[in-house]
């Protein structure tokens, strides 16, 4: 009879000083680990339960991890289940092809679903929505994409997935979207030997992604505009709450949607300087260097969270009125798509009553809060931290090389 259990290989141990994690499987006389693709110390795991140890403070991403680790006990028993409906008398190698797809290795379809899977299984659910549009591309130009081959997406194949989008209407930004996300999964392939590095279609010779990017026209609000929205409360409810959530964005150092969407009241915290709303990016925050976004609760932002008490429906401890349904995972992710569009759709409607010559968005409030902090003459470092930016690359995109005033001091030298 076959013994299997998710452990802690600790005959090899890693320079760093932690050990895969493995399942091993044993049968008769002969045991096989086959490696998950994780690692942990010792003080990290838990021997009797299988799992990384529920402790935040040794393992801050215990949950993503033991949630991955679930999903394959899920897939382990699929296949011992498949081979006993078979009647298989199956070997160690026989099932180590069968969980690890080799299958089908090198088969571009086959592999990009397997990503789909562990990064909904791990809570990356915006990541598996990214990868499935792109593999709907592939689908969209190439009729054999489900028997392609790693080894066919040279150069010359990427040419021509780039050329056939750009026949369909799509943007340099467009292109290179889908390209990155396809270039990270067959790096991610060849990590993980499902892919040689021998036909890579990009680096030095290769296929150039970044040629794509278009300059965008930058989305913020002038001055008078941004005093309008402050100004102009609203009769009709929707317009109402997409103003207050716009301008909560904005005072809120241009906080994104979906982290709004996120915020509950766990993440207001009495510091010594008073009243924070503390968090971490959605986007950012399971990256290894992710630091907390510490805004201050100041006036602007408490009138706006008194009014959202007064005025809507808060559930499940939530600090704003937009996740309105006991949702998790992929539920969740689509509810807070959903309601992202509607409040889009009532901030147009809202510049359109207030003749703004823009297209009103919730990205608006973001650009608009770093170009007055800018217009401000607020260093490029500190509206960096502020968006919760990683580099000041992402934060030039925001602005303009220089602020109208700059120029406008230049012109009179001349």
């Amino acid at each position: 009879m076959a013994k299997m259990k998710i452990t802690l290989f600790k005959s090899n141990i890693r320079k760093d000083g932690s050990c895969p994690v493995c399942l091993r499987v044993a049968k008769g006389n002969k045991t096989k680990y086959i490696d998950l693709q994780l690692s942990a110390v010792e003080g990290q795991w838990n021997e009797e339960a299988s799992r990384f140890k529920s402790d935040k403070r040794v393992n801050p991403n215990h949950e993503n991890y033991n949630a991955l680790l679930n999903h394959y006990e899920v897939r382990k028993d699929a296949i011992l289940r498949k081979f006993t409906e078979e009647r298989v008398d199956w070997t160690l190698n026989q099932f180590e092809e069968e969980f690890l797809g080799m299958s089908k290795q090198g088969k571009v379809y086959d592999y990009f679903i397997k990503q789909v899977e562990n990064l909904k299984a791990t809570k990356h659910i915006g990541n598996g929505k990214v990868y499935e549009r792109t593999l709907h591309m592939l689908g969209k130009y190439d009729a054999k994409i489900k028997e392609r081959l790693f080894s066919e997406l040279d150069v010359k194949y990427i040419s021509w997935f780039n050329l056939e989008m750009e026949k369909d209407g799509c943007c340099g930004n467009t292109r290179k979207y889908y390209l990155k996300t396809l270039r990270a999964v067959i790096n991610k392939a060849i990590k993980e030997r499902e892919a040689s590095s021998s036909t890579y279609p990009f680096g030095k010779g290769g296929f150039e992604i970044n040629r794509l990017a278009e300059e965008t026209a930058k989305r913020y609000l002038l001055p008078q505009d941004l005093e309008l929205i402050k100004n102009s409360p609203q009769q009709n409810p929707t317009l109402e709450l997409s103003r207050r959530l716009f301008l909560f964005s904005y005072y809120c150092f241009g906080m994104s949607f979906v982290d709004e969407a996120m915020l509950k009241n766990s993440n207001i915290e009495m510091l010594e300087t008073g009243e924070h709303i503390i968090y971490k990016r959605q986007k950012t925050q399971n990256a290894k260097d992710a630091k907390p976004i510490k805004i201050p609760v100041t006036p602007a932002i408490k009138e706006q969270l008194e009014w959202f008490k007064v005025n809507t429906i808060l559930v499940g401890g939530y600090l704003l009125p937009i996740v309105t349904r006991d949702y998790e995972g992929e539920q969740l992710y689509d509810h807070i798509r959903s309601r992202y569009k509607r409040i889009n759709d009532g901030l147009k409607q809202l510049g359109k009553l207030l003749h703004i010559r823009m297209n009103l968005t919730t990205y608006v409030s973001r650009h608009t809060m770093a170009m007055t902090l800018q217009g401000n003459e607020v260093p490029r470092e500190i509206i960096s931290q502020a968006l919760g930016h990683r580099n000041l690359t992402t934060t030039n995109v925001y602005l303009d090389s220089f602020s109208t005033s700059v120029l406008d001091r230049v012109a009179k030298i001349l």
